[in-house]
């Protein structure tokens, strides 16, 4: 069933694919957080209760679920190089780990942004405010591992096993406002129940989770074929490559 993936375990296929696939995230990516951050800041109502203040919300709640999609992902990538010993998989964690830090520092900055005028402190210990540091702290030990041992197999073991352990802090950033009696509002978004944010707010921040996505992967993509090149660099079809754009 999964054979056609067979060929990508190559990382010259791998690299080849990854160009392929780079245009499209970036261009979607582009689109969806430009028109969902015009239409949030530009024309979406003023809320009843919030003012003009609630609008951070077009890049927060984006930021924030995007941090922890991203360590699931960064997750997965390093269980399949634990199991299988795909390398690949390896160097797709690695590419993942300094970007999710990056959203999960947006995410808490614009939080403590929002959250001083809402609760008049820039932070509280807040479960799920908690939680999301707790998370930033675990990329940066996933990013401290990978650079800490020259030998990469060792590194990606050592990474992988924190990245998997610390999948568990997933769920409680996700259901800390319903475990806890907690300051953080309910979640803007839930799967499967009625949302009663107007489509006017609901559309563009819509858009920009799903822009953020693509910007993720934009990244990640570009994080990874620099990668699988230093990896590969002895390699002939990396000298190609090299070769062809001293000759542009």
């Amino acid at each position: 069933m999964w054979k056609w993936l067979h060929p990508y375990a190559n990382p010259e296929k791998a690299y080849q694919l990854a160009g392929k696939m780079l245009p499209w995230f970036a261009i979607l990516a582009v689109l969806l957080i430009g028109t969902g951050t015009v239409l949030g800041l530009g024309f979406a109502p003023v809320d009843y209760q919030q003012g003009n203040s609630y609008r951070i919300i077009f890049i927060h709640v984006p930021a924030a679920s995007m941090s922890m999609s991203a360590y699931f992902a960064m997750a997965i990538a390093a269980f399949i190089g634990l199991v299988w010993q795909i390398k690949l998989a390896d160097i797709a964690a690695a590419a993942i780990a300094p970007i999710g830090a990056v959203i999960t520092f947006i995410a808490l900055f614009t939080g403590a942004t929002w959250g001083k005028p809402m609760w008049g402190t820039w932070w509280v210990w807040d479960a799920r405010l908690t939680s999301e540091l707790v998370l930033l702290f675990l990329y940066l030990g996933v990013i401290a591992l990978y650079a800490s041992f020259e030998d990469k197999v060792l590194a990606a073991k050592a990474a992988g096993i924190l990245a998997i352990v610390g999948s568990i802090n997933l769920p409680i950033i996700k259901y800390s406002v319903e475990w806890w009696n907690t300051l953080h509002q309910p979640n803007a978004i839930t799967v499967g129940k009625s949302n009663a944010m107007p489509p006017e707010m609901l559309i563009p921040l819509l858009l920009n989770i799903f822009g953020f996505a693509m910007m993720i992967g934009a990244l990640t993509i570009l994080r990874f074929r620099a990668e699988v090149l230093a990896r590969n660099a002895m390699r002939p079809w990396v000298r190609d490559i090299v070769a062809d754009e001293e000759n542009r």
